[in-house]
């Protein structure tokens, strides 16, 4: 179905986004590793949130939780289909017998119901719909209890870098890592200074 490609097509672009955001992590650390021979020292750990999230009961109940919307939500939906398909065979058996203008009623009954379907489901499972905010409304305080709990872990064991092997993205990185933020900027504004437009010589 169109909703399902379209979810796919979502999954397949998160992973390309988790691919550069972990080649980013694993370039820094090589930086970090070549600029400065004492960062041969960096502890690293690494988990797996997927595991976690399977492990985790608060994130089972949460799973649960949204399955059983989502539940509702499809219930509904196939109630329409099974609405829109009755409808259409009544049209077809009854065509010989009903008017024009009849005909041209029904359908256009019939267009309406799928024109409802279609915005249901884009309501319900497109982007920014409401499985997308649902989701993010029970998970995102399971989210931030990981996190945390891997950042309490990270500081009690010394921990540099805490990675994350199923998101691809760094959790943790601890108070001493240096930000190069405000250099790099300064050095990009020097340039953007030192350049001159084009045509400014004549």
């Amino acid at each position: 179905t169109p909703t399902m490609n379209h979810q796919s097509l979502k999954l397949k672009e998160a992973g390309v986004k988790a691919s550069y955001l972990w080649l980013g992590g694993f370039l820094m650390l090589l930086f970090l590793l070549h600029a400065n021979p004492a960062a041969a020292q960096l502890k690293v750990g690494h988990v797996n949130t997927q595991k976690i999230l399977e492990g985790f009961k608060e994130a089972q109940d949460a799973r649960r939780q949204f399955d059983e919307i989502n539940k509702g939500w499809e219930e509904e939906f196939n109630n329409m289909r099974r609405e829109f398909a009755q409808k259409r065979d009544e049209l077809e058996s009854q065509a010989l017998l009903l008017s024009e203008e009849k005909k041209r009623e029904k359908l256009l009954e019939l267009q309406n119901l799928e024109l409802r379907i279609q915005q249901y489901a884009q309501e319900k499972w497109g982007q920014n719909g409401e499985g997308e905010k649902k989701q993010a409304e029970i998970m995102q305080p399971l989210s931030d209890k990981i996190v945390n709990a891997v950042k309490k872990i990270g500081e009690q064991d010394r921990f540099d870098y805490v990675f994350d092997n199923a998101a691809n993205i760094i959790l943790y990185a601890g108070p001493n890592q240096v930000d190069l933020t405000a250099r790099v900027l300064e050095e990009l504004n020097k340039t953007v200074a030192t350049t001159k437009p084009a045509g400014a010589n004549k």
